[in-house]
């Protein structure tokens, strides 16, 4: 009987973590206490669970150990600033980055986004506005599973494989951030098909993002240097002036 009830009691405890819903977590990266606190409150009183880095040496060591969902992350701090920060993580990490900056030049912006940032804020901004890229993040981290109608596709001398979520280039494997992959499968599983500059911003960034042709163009550019052989004179994405990119049919 105690064998009996020992075994339900483990079963129980089994059945309750898996019930368990993981929260998003979220790490902070600030030199400022005060920002660290007031944000760090904010996005817990929104459902997140929060961790926080000082510095870019202490966020890289975080992001290696805790595995967050998303980072938030400050361009001036000591050390190691935002940008050399997020170039170091690209090296070992897709994790989805907000870039938070009192920078709000169109240069900086650039910059950020050229080295791997999914998204860029000037500061001041409102914690609101905060919550809701993160929350517009989550909802594109996998938005073309659901529409998927190819396992693979063979785009000239690149294969597309997106079961394994793998692409081949002339027999190398090219390693894809995930806003790059999203990309690439949008325009693949289209082929031949007009994708305007508003739908491809809303699909992959979301409603809110639907007029920013600029973070498009900046990362069309960096697909193409990783999937044209030629990325000044593309053949694989062609460009249709004011309007939005095509996959040559043809290439499919």
């Amino acid at each position: 009987m105690t064998s009996l009830i020992f075994a339900y009691m483990i079963r129980s405890k089994q059945a309750r973590k898996s019930h368990i819903v993981k929260k998003f977590r979220v790490l902070i990266v600030d030199d400022e206490q005060r920002i660290l606190n007031f944000l760090s409150s904010k996005l817990k009183a929104s459902g997140y669970e929060v961790i926080t880095a000082g510095n870019g040496v202490a966020a890289v060591e975080q992001v290696q150990a805790e595995e967050p969902d998303l980072v938030v992350l400050d361009v001036l701090m000591p050390k190691k600033d935002g940008f050399e920060t997020l170039k170091e993580l690209r090296t070992f990490s897709p994790v989805p980055t907000i870039i938070l900056s009192a920078k709000g030049a169109n240069a900086d912006k650039v910059k950020g986004l050229s080295l791997g940032a999914d998204d860029y804020i000037a500061k001041p901004f409102s914690p609101d506005e905060l919550v809701a890229r993160i929350e517009a993040i989550r909802r594109r981290l996998s938005p073309s599973e659901k529409r998927r109608t190819y396992d693979r596709l063979s785009l000239g001398e690149v294969t597309v494989d997106f079961r394994k979520r793998l692409v081949v280039m002339r027999g190398q494997e090219i390693r894809l951030t995930r806003i790059e992959w999203l990309l690439l499968s949008e325009l693949a599983q289209n082929a031949g098909k007009l994708m305007l500059y508003s739908d491809l911003l809303t699909r992959i960034w979301g409603p809110e993002y639907r007029d920013d042709v600029q973070i498009l163009r900046t990362w069309m550019s960096r697909l193409r240097k990783k999937i044209e052989s030629e990325p000044d004179s593309p053949k694989l994405i062609r460009t249709i002036p004011k309007t939005g990119y095509m996959m040559d049919v043809e290439s499919a």
